[in-house]
């Protein structure tokens, strides 16, 4: 067979009746098992893969809609498109599944990308890393590459990203973050899923989101907007997403959707708990269609117990968990945070649940339902809190800018430059901090050289570092503590990040373009890694921007299209 050749899934067509895998085929990272593709027969042309339920034509094959394809390497591995998997002949000659380490010209010829096009982004097809410039790979726009220098406004440099059909300059691919070839579906609005669904956008997996046609999501109007009433809270938690408008509350959109879920790795919901099994959308009957699916739902109080159906936002959450009577000052009512903890706590454990239940997958074949709730979401975030309350009776109280007992460990003035935090309660470290003060024989005194004893006169304690600090610069102060290995940093706002070197250094802030040429700064991503780092490849796209390419993926033709837009179902 012809090197890079694909094989598809052709209805009705017959195998050779001599040609079966190997037994000794294993397959790296699939949802089923290995010996369902040992017991396929693989023949002329063509691979029956046990991700079908059936014989369908390959993915972009024109005679039908889109379905696995298989593609056949050098060296005998099979690669699915669907689950981005490789079934590998065992032995030393064995790849990875993007052969990053093999030799030679004839990499450039067997090997094919399972993730969408870089340039084009299109699913259509399987698409070669040299492939030339075409129809789907416009040549790259001339102009400067690398990092963008805003000294005008803020004095350092800051990364600028452009969405891949974008970038200007751009020939070699970046590497793929490490959920690449993962598809996510994100059904959700606000922040709690969407912030789910930015998590994994980052880490490389393709997000599909669905919204209202005509609204959209309500972030999109939420926040601080630009003079032309653009929010600039979209930009950045709907980054990495293509945007898709579909009706769910109608037949025809929810059919749209099951479909668009049959090859999908991982659906995000974050509506009130019944909501998907009314639309037809529960994850029994996903499951059914596709066993390997991954339902990740996200809500104020989780999908079982006495308050499930209860409406739910981050902020109760926040309540309810715990966190809003420990913020504030002790004589004053419980304070918030500036920012939406719950939410993204919520979030956040959504997508470590997601990453889990995809890695229980790879054993078992099965999906399942990952329940993240905000509020137990931020009750995990409060330490020993429940703990101490049942062991000892002890409550923990507002206490400003302090935790009780650790010392020093404050915000502490300057003569100019603004409020530096210095963190020196362990015992060497309070050591280093004396010396820097001058003051060595605060180490040594009985009142100050124990972390107990500290903590035992913290007020005191923390008024004279502040009458210490308050006659030194913001700038001296700090080169004065990290020479001597004191913990400290300034307490910044936004204009610091930008003008920090350290930021800039590691691209901490990045700027990302949309589909109309707006650009936007945005943090990086989290965490990194060294081999497949993730990107913010673009930001938040227009209303129902992907909408056609998406629905074309799924085999529907141009009419058909057309009479779900005339029906209002996109």
């Amino acid at each position: 067979m012809p090197v890079g050749q694909r094989r598809r899934f052709g209805p009705g067509r017959r195998s050779h009746p001599g040609r079966t895998a190997a037994p000794g085929l294993r397959l790296a990272g699939h949802p089923w098992p290995a010996g369902h593709l040992d017991r396929r027969v693989l023949g002329r042309g063509r691979v029956r893969h046990p991700c079908s339920g059936r014989p369908r034509h390959g993915a972009g094959h024109r005679r039908g809609r889109a379905g696995p394809t298989a593609l056949v390497g050098r060296h005998g591995h099979v690669r699915c498109a669907r689950a981005r998997a490789v079934a590998q002949p065992r032995g030393p000659r064995t790849l990875c599944e993007d052969c990053p380490e093999r030799p030679g010209p004839s990499h450039r010829v067997h090997h094919f990308r399972a993730q969408p096009c870089d340039r084009c982004r299109s699913r259509r097809r399987s698409v070669r890393h040299d492939r030339p410039p075409g129809r789907h790979h416009p040549a790259p726009v001339p102009g400067p590459a690398g990092a963008r220098t805003d000294a005008a406004r803020h004095g350092r440099a800051v990364t600028s990203l452009r969405s891949p059909s974008q970038r200007k300059g751009r020939t070699v691919p970046e590497p793929p973050g490490p959920l690449a070839g993962i598809t996510v579906v994100e059904m959700g609005q606000l922040i709690a899923g969407p912030f789910c669904g930015q998590l994994l956008g980052d880490l490389g997996a393709e997000v599909v989101k669905i919204e209202p046609p005509g609204s959209g999501d309500p972030m999109r109007r939420w926040g601080r907007t630009t003079a032309e009433g653009a929010s600039l809270t979209w930009p950045v938690i709907a980054r990495n997403k293509k945007s898709l408008t579909l009706d769910l509350r109608r037949e025809p959109g929810q059919e749209v959707a099951r479909e668009l879920l049959r090859t999908a790795d991982v659906l995000i919901e974050n509506f009130r708990p019944g909501t998907l099994e009314r639309w037809s959308l529960g994850p029994e009957r996903l499951h059914a269609e596709n066993p390997g699916l991954i339902v990740v739902r996200v809500s104020g109080f989780g999908q079982t117990g006495p308050y499930a159906g209860r409406a739910g936002y981050g902020s109760i959450g926040e309540a309810m968990g715990g966190l809003r009577y420990l913020i504030g000052e002790a004589d004053r009512p419980p304070s918030r945070a500036g920012i939406s903890i719950g939410d993204s706590l919520a979030g956040t454990f959504a997508a470590l649940g997601a990453l889990a239940a995809l890695h229980s997958r790879q054993a078992t074949g099965r999906g399942q339902v990952v329940d993240s709730a905000i509020y137990e979401a931020v009750l995990a975030m409060t330490e020993a809190e429940v703990t101490e309350w049942d062991a000892i009776g002890h409550q923990r109280e507002r206490t400003g800018a302090i935790l009780p007992g650790v010392a020093p460990s404050n915000v502490y003035p300057t003569a100019t430059g603004g409020d530096v935090l210095i963190a020196a309660n362990q015992d060497t470290v309070f050591r280093r901090l004396a010396e820097a003060m001058d003051r060595p024989e605060l180490a040594e005194d009985p009142r100050y050289a124990t972390h107990q004893a500290r903590g035992a006169r913290q007020a005191e304690l923390d008024a004279l570092i502040a009458d210490w600090s308050g006659k030194i610069d913001a700038g001296d102060l700090l080169a004065l503590l990290h020479d001597a290995g004191v913990p400290a940093g300034k307490v910044y706002r936004a204009e610091d990040m930008f003008a920090d070197d350290h930021f800039a250094a590691r691209s901490a802030i990045v700027r990302a373009r949309n589909a109309l040429g707006h650009e936007f700064a945005m943090q990086n991503v989290a965490p990194r890694l060294s081999a497949t780092p993730g990107a913010v490849r673009w930001s938040g796209p227009e209303l129902g921007e992907h909408t056609e390419e998406i629905l074309t993926g799924l085999g529907r033709s141009e009419a058909e299209i057309t009479a779900l837009r005339d029906a209002a179902t996109i």
